[in-house]
């Protein structure tokens, strides 16, 4: 609207968009105001930087605050979402399950696990999970007895 203001009359413009003129001296003060969380949006793009995105908002906050400077939490937030910094997400808990892969063996005992003695139907469970970022499987091998 600023641009079109040069060509047309302010009063048509208004009209046509419905604005009333207040509002648009409003939004021209606004907009050429003064940020006043500039610095501390420098500070929290500084420590953000230093601590390599690892540092979210409470302790962005914690760090600011040493300095002597007070800052509420949801302020840090607020400017760090309007900077588009975020923290960098924990790894997420290993799950070895990924679908059917590969061909499962036949189902043998088809539920009939009644033996008629030891050592003569055996059945296994294996069970994969990661320990210090390797995968271990671990394997339970037990005899149906009666």
């Amino acid at each position: 609207m600023q641009e079109l203001r040069q060509q047309y009359p302010l009063a048509g413009l208004l009209a046509f968009a419905k604005l009333a003129r207040s509002t648009f001296y409003y939004q021209l003060k606004v907009s050429q105001a003064n940020d006043k969380h500039q610095q501390l949006k420098d500070t929290i793009r500084s420590i953000f930087a230093r601590h390599k995105g690892r540092y979210g908002y409470r302790r962005i906050t914690a760090t600011i605050r040493q300095t002597g400077n007070l800052v509420n939490h949801k302020t840090v937030q607020r400017l760090m979402t309007i900077l588009g910094l975020k923290s960098l997400v924990r790894p997420k808990r290993y799950r070895s399950f990924k679908g059917e892969i590969g061909q499962a063996a036949p189902h043998e005992l088809q539920r009939k696990l009644q033996a008629a003695g030891a050592n003569q139907k055996w059945v296994t469970d294996v069970t994969e999970f990661n320990v210090a970022g390797e995968k271990l499987s671990l394997s339970c091998d037990g005899s149906i007895q009666r």
